[in-house]
């Protein structure tokens, strides 16, 4: 099925399953490799940045990514999610503030020695310019159940795994569209939902400044574990 004869969607809990026939081309072996060698080189590109300019994104492409996403797999396909894209500077700003209140007191003590001393390396405290100096964020929510309009609750299952996935391939559209990105986890975030009046069925997972990175951009000096450290072929 094409984009242009997509249906809308609708609620599928309690439905007979109804198959339909797949049938993806097939790359050939050598355009698979080339492709798989190529993107192996892109994503091993890709950095969490922290220094953004204040240079306008084209929305589209953060909208297109965020299409991308929203593809991902989810638990009894019920794709638990919805993405919050925030431009406007002042609830940007209002995000930051809440935001660097909580992360004060994580700093100040609640983190523990052992998270702060695995945070050392990363270079990050409480303050996060990255929340308004990006030009669009990101809040990406978890839907712990359904909702309707009528009240009806259907509980979501595999919730923490669907939306995780979600985000990676977000955060992977991203990058091969030339944007940089960065997962914040502010904790507790419930002042998200406040902020962005979402609905009581919405927990937020995880806020994703986005753009381009400043023209002085520094980042750790990490390395990543190699293939033979993070595979086992049995």
């Amino acid at each position: 099925m094409t984009a242009s004869e997509t249906r809308p969607w609708t609620p599928t809990h309690g439905d007979p399953y109804r198959p339909v026939p797949y049938r993806p081309a097939r790359i050939a072996p050598a355009d698979s490799l080339s492709r798989a060698a190529e993107l192996r080189t892109r994503m091993d590109e890709r950095r969490t940045v922290r220094q953004f300019a204040p240079d306008p994104v084209p929305l589209q492409v953060v909208r297109d990514a965020i299409a991308c996403a929203a593809t991902a797999p989810s638990g009894a396909h019920q794709q638990p999610w919805t993405f919050a894209l925030v431009n406007d500077p002042g609830i940007r700003r209002r995000i930051r503030e809440a935001a660097e209140e909580e992360e004060r007191v994580s700093y100040d003590g609640r983190l523990g020695e052992e998270w702060l001393a695995a945070l050392r390396p990363l270079g990050t405290d409480e303050v996060k310019p990255h929340l308004t100096d990006a030009p669009a964020l990101i809040v990406v929510f978890q839907q712990r159940y359904w909702l309707g309009e009528d009240g009806t609750k259907r509980k979501h299952y595999y919730v923490d795994e669907s939306v995780g996935i979600a985000v990676g391939m977000l955060l992977t559209a991203l990058h091969l569209s030339g944007l940089a990105a960065l997962v914040h986890t502010p904790s507790p975030m419930r002042f998200l939902s406040e902020v962005l009046g979402r609905p009581e069925n919405e927990k937020a997972f995880a806020v994703i400044p986005v753009g381009y990175p400043a023209a002085d951009c520094r980042v750790p000096d990490l390395v990543r574990k190699s293939l033979d450290q993070v595979m086992v072929e049995i």
